[in-house]
């Protein structure tokens, strides 16, 4: 597969998870919706990595390792590092019910809102460096 095949996949994923989001949102659920936050950033940083690397992005989910491995860490406002750190424990794929239950009484309306804003913001900045 070219190089721009795999940044399209990834892209053309980014813009589903991104839907699927704000729908989960706008249905109240915000664990999911959180996790689909994660879901975007994790990957338009495979696609970032793909775009700049000759090698294929790791199998990790761990967006703070994507974003220094991929040199786009440091190029992140303090705003979007937080962001990053923030959405970070939201990759619950494997999560014991305690541990979602607990994401579950963060993510608040008004929190996961601003969290969804902020993803969408990030997901597009980091688009148009590729």
């Amino acid at each position: 597969m070219k190089k721009e095949d795999v940044i399209k996949y990834w892209i053309d994923i980014c813009e589903t998870d991104l839907a699927v989001g704000k729908s989960l949102f706008k249905s109240g659920w915000y664990l999911y919706a959180g996790f689909q936050c994660h879901q975007v950033i994790e990957k338009v940083l495979k696609a970032y990595y793909t775009s700049i690397k000759d090698d294929t992005a790791p199998y990790t989910h761990n967006l703070i390792k994507l974003s220094i491995d991929s040199g786009i860490f440091n190029e992140f406002s303090e705003k979007q590092k937080e962001l990053i750190k923030e959405i970070l424990p939201f990759n619950i794929e494997a999560r014991y019910p305690s541990y979602k239950e607990q994401i579950s009484k963060y993510l608040t309306k008004d929190v996961c809102n601003k969290i969804l804003k902020e993803t969408e913001e990030l997901y597009k900045w980091i688009k148009e460096k590729l």
